[in-house]
């Protein structure tokens, strides 16, 4: 290929040099698992960047004193550390407040950490829906490099305000609005990337285990943040902000947003050619053969693209449910992501308190859970064809899981760790499945026409508005924890209950689908009444 066609079509400048080094090219299946491996990275570092608000709670808003003695795991250090503390659970909660850090060591100092998550999130989610439709028009892999640095940026500078002595309210508020816009374009930017490359036979259970990512993401920043935490909570912010940004520099030189954009022809082509010419383009990118059609290529890469407006895209069958089920799940998901390790640390687990470091080491768990809910909810997915009485069901599990954490957690150490990672899973697995393999199937639905596609859109409208409802689960734990914690799981299995109920249409379209089993004309997706078909792409 010319060099200055690749210059056109927006070809990383790696893989220009990897190119000119082999002498020759990659096939296309090795360019997916590249996809798939930069994508990973790239949301993952995203997920760490947002962990060291949740690790650094305690030690803005100040702890009893703590003693490092406890239990001792060897996969993750000195987990359970009792504490020195003496006196009644009254007494515990009017805690000193000449340690910490101000403007948050006061007695509103929970108010003020959730208002913090709250801004963020708010940026988060209103930036999303600009994002989506940016991504769907621009290059996403610079439009994902950009937001990536940003965040970058933006995240170390919250952490400079600890060696900068900054005790003003407004700036960490700042940094953290800032911050919340560039982390919009991070979601919809890689699940877009994803349904480029990917058919939507096996989608589920692909992007159930490429959704790992935000739970690897989690995990890696909170043991990044704890890490450091010794050496000042500044370094919390410093590190993952960094990672974010050399992750950024590393998808701008290797990331092919479309196959287009190295050579090769769509898994999906137009929708008006869908039908006519896909299997001899399938066949030639199994070989690693490149389509060099300028007529066909030349509709859908980086630079020549036409996008779908947000009106068009929430017509889409199926986008509306989807979004506000996501609103209260999200919500609930998120609240664990910003308010465990503080919660693992206010809270007396086998007549033991856990020191700060140790809770965000400890908090890592519901993570792990968390990826074995993604994976498990892609492949029921999958099997059932079924994408909306999967997720239903696993938020309705998760009531009762969150029953059985609250109430038996404080027993004794091993069990807050399976109840934790059992909550987890049902928590985690809806939240994975409808912002990835549903948002790609939505975002490549039967009802677009001709070459204009809404695969950032979809997923910033669905994901965006999980966002909203992600920032009211923060704030409001911030208020409902100063009544109790009784309070706040009651508030998240009413969510949960909710996110359940929202999808019961279209539950009750797919069960009857199932139970009628009307003959298939053809192949495409109704989220009304879901029919869900493997493109050709997905049937070699």
């Amino acid at each position: 290929m010319a060099s200055n066609f690749d210059t056109v079509r927006g070809t990383p400048p790696g893989i220009l040099l990897i190119r000119s080094v082999r002498g020759k090219d990659w096939r296309f299946s090795t360019y997916r698992y590249v996809v798939l491996f930069l994508t990973f990275v790239a949301y993952a570092s995203y997920h760490a960047s947002r962990k060291p608000s949740s690790i650094v709670k305690s030690v803005l808003y100040p702890e009893p004193t703590n003693k490092d003695n406890g239990l001792v795991l060897p996969w993750l250090g000195q987990v359970f550390v009792k504490t020195n503390y003496m006196g009644n659970a009254s007494h515990h909660r009017h805690r000193l407040i000449d340690k910490g850090w101000a403007p948050f060591n006061s007695k509103d100092g929970t108010t003020k950490l959730g208002e913090i998550d709250v801004a963020f999130l708010a940026c988060y989610s209103l930036g999303m829906y600009v994002a989506g439709h940016l991504g769907d028009t621009l290059d996403l892999r610079l439009f994902l490099t950009c937001g990536m640095v940003g965040s970058g940026v933006f995240v170390a500078l919250f952490g400079m305000g600890y060696f900068w002595n900054i005790h003003v309210f407004g700036f960490y508020l700042g940094m953290q609005m800032v911050a919340g816009l560039f982390q919009a374009t991070g979601w919809p930017s890689v699940v877009a990337v994803i349904g480029n490359w990917f058919g939507k036979g096996k989608r589920g259970l692909i992007m159930g285990i490429w959704n790992a990512h935000t739970s690897v993401g989690n995990i890696s920043g909170s043991l990044l943040a704890a890490g450091v935490l010794d050496y000042g909570w500044g370094w919390c912010f410093i590190v993952p902000g960094a990672f974010i940004a050399l992750a950024g520099i590393l998808v701008f030189l290797f990331l092919p947003a479309y196959p287009e954009d190295i050579g090769f022809s769509s898994p999906h082509g137009s929708a008006s050619s869908l039908e006519a010419v896909p299997a001899d383009e399938e066949a030639n990118m199994g070989k690693g053969i490149q389509v060099e059609s300028e007529t066909n290529m030349s509709r859908a890469g980086s630079v020549t693209r036409t996008g779908v407006g947000l009106i068009e895209a929430c017509a889409i069958p199926g986008v509306i449910p989807f979004a506000l089920c996501l609103f209260f799940a999200k919500l609930v998901a998120y609240t664990f992501l910003y308010w465990l390790p503080f919660y693992l640390s206010q809270t007396e687990i086998g007549g033991e308190y856990v020191y700060v470091k140790s809770a965000g080491n400890l908090s890592t768990l519901f993570d792990v859970g968390g990826i074995v809910g993604g994976i498990l909810a892609g492949y029921i997915s999958d099997k059932l064809n079924a994408r909306a009485t999967t997720a239903a069901c696993f938020m309705y599990t998760a009531i009762p899981a969150m029953l059985l954490y609250r109430r038996y957690g404080s027993i004794s150490h091993n069990i807050n760790i399976l109840l934790m990672m059992v909550a987890g899973l049902f928590i985690n697995g809806p939240y994975a499945l409808i912002t990835t393999a549903v948002s790609a199937d939505l975002g490549t639905h039967s009802s677009l026409r001709g070459d204009s596609r809404a695969l950032a859109t979809v997923t910033a409208i669905i994901d965006g508005t999980g966002s909203v409802g992600a920032a009211f689960g923060p704030l409001l734990t911030g208020f409902l924890s100063t009544i109790g914690w009784d309070a706040v799981f009651v508030m998240l299995m009413v969510c949960a209950l909710i996110a359940g109920l929202l999808l019961s249409r279209l539950v009750i379209s797919e069960i009857s689908e199932k139970t009628c089993k009307p003959p298939v004309s053809s192949g495409r997706h109704n989220f009304g009444a879901p029919v869900y078909q493997p493109l050709l792409s997905d049937q070699r």
